[in-house]
């Protein structure tokens, strides 16, 4: 893997997660109590002994950076190895990142120096585990100039992605993104299935450069892997499809865009289950992170009654305190205080939420830092929290951002 280099997108505004995108970038949502989103596709990239990576990064990215500089200086550049995050430098023209594959063609310095004989392309707001070494093994032993990697969706899923022509050889025959009529092509890999891109690639270096550079000079390009680089590519060049090998070791193929409100909340919440659909605690594949220093958890009062600090069912991060209140089915994140006479139910609460008294929540995200003031009601009346100034979902998740506890 030391002549591969990996590129994390990380530059999108993130805008149907907002409000919890509203200063921050995607990326950098935290997930599962204690991560980050980007955190899986790194880990991914570490477990598979990846550790030249570049993250390209652009909209808000404050809070990004800090993560990465603290939480993933874990490796040596006196080795080579390298997590270097790279903001837009306006190196090759005057405008922002124009699009997935402008954002890397801005970047072709940086990725000539290094010299790679392979440059893996990825997006950093998907959760999934997958070994990348597996599917760099799979391009070179097929002689392929590009490889994609797919998963199989019901054809009814196809609009929602990229979808791959594929053939009895695994080649790429053609490529459409977000196909609108009702016959995608059918997957090589299983006939009842789509063979959908998951936003992975990998590049011979020597073709990538070339085809960023055509299609920079292409004043009708939307400067797009999936929209143009590929399509060009499937008629040119040998494309080959490796279909996905999940790590998850689970029944059903785990990989999820969290780039919905919606899909945010059921993946959050789905980890709190007995047996999650996604496995945080597999050690044969550790998901690393920037921990915060925080106390343990505690949960005080246990007297009969209403007032009693616990937490069932749920994930509780270092630094909560759960004191005199009652948690079920919920995700909270380091720092969370939730006092006494609460109920939370399927809720996320974020980074340093804070619940007043005899407060009521229920299927909810509380944004990080939120105040919530006491006998607060929340998620029980969509119409009252958007009269509150809430967010409410097609799904009737509430969203909560911004609100101040009185003085």
């Amino acid at each position: 893997m030391d002549k591969v280099i990996a590129i994390l997108l990380a530059g999108g505004a993130g805008e149907r997660l907002y409000p919890l995108t509203r200063n921050i970038a995607k990326p950098s949502v935290t997930f599962g109590g204690v991560y980050r989103i980007i955190d899986f596709t790194l880990s991914n990239c570490i477990n598979s002994d990846l550790k030249r990576i570049f993250i390209f990064t652009q909209y808000k990215a404050l809070e990004l950076n800090r993560h990465i500089r603290y939480g993933w200086a874990i490796l040596s550049h006196e080795l080579g190895e390298f997590v270097e995050v790279i903001p837009p430098m306006k190196r090759v023209h005057d405008d922002w990142y124009l699009g997935t594959a402008d954002a890397i063609y801005q970047n072709i310095e940086s990725i000539e120096v290094e010299g790679p004989d392979q440059v893996l392309v990825l997006s950093a707001d998907h959760i999934y585990k997958m070994d990348y070494s597996e599917m760099v093994e799979w391009h070179r032993g097929h002689h392929a100039d590009v490889t994609i990697a797919t998963l199989q969706v019901e054809p009814e899923q196809a609009a929602q992605f990229g979808v791959a022509k594929i053939d009895a050889g695994y080649r790429v025959r053609g490529f459409e993104e977000k196909p609108k009529h009702g016959n995608p092509a059918r997957s090589v890999f299983n006939p009842e299935m789509v063979s959908a891109s998951m936003g992975i690639y990998i590049f011979n270096t020597r073709l990538l450069l070339k085809a960023l550079r055509e299609d920079a000079a292409d004043a009708n390009s939307a400067h797009d892997f999936g929209r143009d680089i590929l399509p060009k590519l499937a008629a040119s060049a040998r494309v080959m499809a490796y279909d996905f090998h999940d790590l998850n070791d689970k029944k059903v193929k785990y990989w999820r865009d969290v780039g919905t409100l919606d899909a945010f909340y059921e993946a959050n919440i789905d980890l709190v289950s007995v047996t999650p659909e996604f496995n945080l605690y597999d050690s044969r594949w550790p998901l690393r992170t920037q921990l915060a220093q925080q106390p343990p958890a505690k949960f005080v009062f246990a007297q009969e009654g209403r007032r009693m600090g616990v937490a069932i069912d749920s994930i509780v991060a270092a630094g909560c305190i759960v004191s005199g209140g009652r948690v079920s089915g919920s995700v909270l994140s380091p720092g969370v205080r939730v006092n006494s006479y609460c109920e939370v139910e399927g809720s996320i609460l974020m980074p340093n939420v804070e619940v007043g008294r005899f407060s009521r929540i229920q299927r909810a995200i509380i944004d990080t830092n939120v105040r919530i003031p006491e006998s607060s009601v929340i998620g029980f009346d969509p119409q009252q929290d958007r009269a509150n100034g809430h967010v409410v979902t097609p799904g009737g998740v509430t969203v909560v951002s911004g609100v101040e506890a009185p003085a």
